[in-house]
């Protein structure tokens, strides 16, 4: 796996709201994939009967994990509410960070993303490799 470490965008000032309404969409994203998974899991018809408690147990943790994550997008949400668009910051280090390549893009190219990165339209079998 290659990584590029070095942005080609220009070091640019957006609206710190703007930014941080693009992590909410992230968290909201995350938040759906996590959740994408539970049905997986439940449907396990192969589990046996000890293996239920633990499965539950699991099950429960993905349930606050997504929970977790749309609490913590409602809270930047509700928060950058209140913050002036003139507030400015630069993202370009931040988003050298970011390992993956979409969400790379979402969070450092000033637009939201409309839709989740892996919509329900994909047939079955279909991945990216990384």
């Amino acid at each position: 796996m290659q990584t590029d470490y070095l942005s080609h965008m220009p070091h640019v000032e957006e609206s710190l709201p703007a930014v941080l309404m693009r992590i909410v969409t992230e968290l909201h994203d995350v938040a759906y994939l996590i959740e994408r998974i539970e049905p997986q899991l439940w449907n396990d018809h192969g589990a046996a009967a000890p293996d239920t408690a633990d499965k539950m147990m699991v099950l429960q943790g993905i349930d606050l994990a997504v929970q977790k994550m749309r609490g913590l997008a409602e809270f930047i949400d509700t928060i950058t509410a209140s913050i002036p668009d003139t507030w400015l910051v630069d993202v370009t280090t931040a988003v050298n960070l970011v390992k993956l390549a979409d969400m790379k893009k979402a969070l450092g190219n000033g637009m939201l993303r409309h839709g989740h990165s892996q919509p329900l339209t994909k047939a079955s079998g279909d991945f990216e490799a990384f």
